[in-house]
């Protein structure tokens, strides 16, 4: 039977975040390492999210809005806000820096955040690699229509799909809005799959999961039938055979890779962002 993995909050930047991965009961699902929720949440003018500048190392992030936006910059020169459906796909490899703000306009009136921010653990061998930012519009991303299924590919290869997104391991993550009564197969036979709900209700092998539930499905959990309108994300991919370590914002295969991370964040030899380098967060802090 497919098992549910509660969700832990924490508080980045000023904005609660459901966390389901990793978690006590599995560490990973395929590469995905980290899977938060932000909000859904509401500011009044002159709050919102600073998520100051901070160091990354080891895998990608992938940040994916359904409401709002979220200014990125990083030490690469990137400056970027992020809308709903787009994709932001940043890969740390050997170190990257980067914040999570928000624009004037968006600041300076009521707003609201809602959406999804994942890391992925880049395989062994690849972990040192060159740092890089990649924004793709939705209307880039490949999409199935089928029987009032709408099926969007944010990430990998899935339903016969490809997504630019470049990625480093075998995996996909998609975002799937289908009427009651439709039925989802399981993208890829032979691959961890998760399914989380943001709203609507879905039954595997005669059991029901409501909106916020993150499913784990079993190999043989070969599709699920929605039984009310339903959206919902579905990712995974091939299962690592070694978990890597996390610290902080650092993830890689190597102990002592983490602790020569610890050390180059403290003092300093992190690259900066160039038009964000007069805040920073502390080694250990969450913001």
């Amino acid at each position: 039977m497919p098992e549910i993995l509660e969700a832990t909050e924490h508080d980045i930047g000023g904005l609660t975040v459901k966390r389901m991965l990793p978690n006590m009961k599995k560490k990973m699902v395929g590469p995905f390492i980290f899977f938060d929720h932000l909000g859904p949440s509401t500011f009044s003018e002159g709050d919102g999210i600073d998520v100051l500048p901070h160091p990354h190392i080891g895998l990608s992030t992938l940040t994916y809005l359904f409401t709002g936006s979220i200014l990125h910059r990083d030490s690469l020169g990137n400056h970027q806000e992020i809308h709903p459906g787009d994709v932001n796909w940043m890969t740390a490899g050997q170190g990257i820096v980067h914040s999570e703000r928000e624009s004037i306009e968006v600041r300076t009136s009521q707003h609201q955040i809602n959406g999804l921010q994942c890391w992925i653990a880049l395989p062994e061998a690849l972990e040192t690699i060159e740092p890089s930012f990649h924004h793709i519009k939705k209307e880039q991303l490949p999409q199935l229509n089928l029987d009032g299924k709408m099926i969007r590919l944010i990430v990998g290869e899935a339903y016969g799909m490809s997504s630019p997104v470049k990625t480093y391991s075998p995996m996909f993550y998609l975002d799937v809005v289908a009427p009651a009564g439709a039925s989802i197969d399981q993208p890829q036979e032979h691959q961890e799959t998760a399914i989380y709900l943001i709203y609507g209700q879905i039954e595997i092998q005669g059991a029901t999961y409501e909106a916020g539930d993150f499913v784990l499905l079993e190999e043989e959990d070969s599709h699920f039938l929605c039984t009310r309108h339903t959206r919902c994300i579905v990712l995974g991919g091939k299962k690592f055979t070694k978990t890597p370590y996390i610290h902080w914002n650092f993830v890689s295969f190597s102990r002592d890779r983490i602790e020569e991370a610890k050390k180059r964040w403290k003092t300093q030899g992190f690259p900066s962002i160039p038009e964000d380098n007069q805040e920073y967060v502390a080694l250990g802090e969450f913001k």
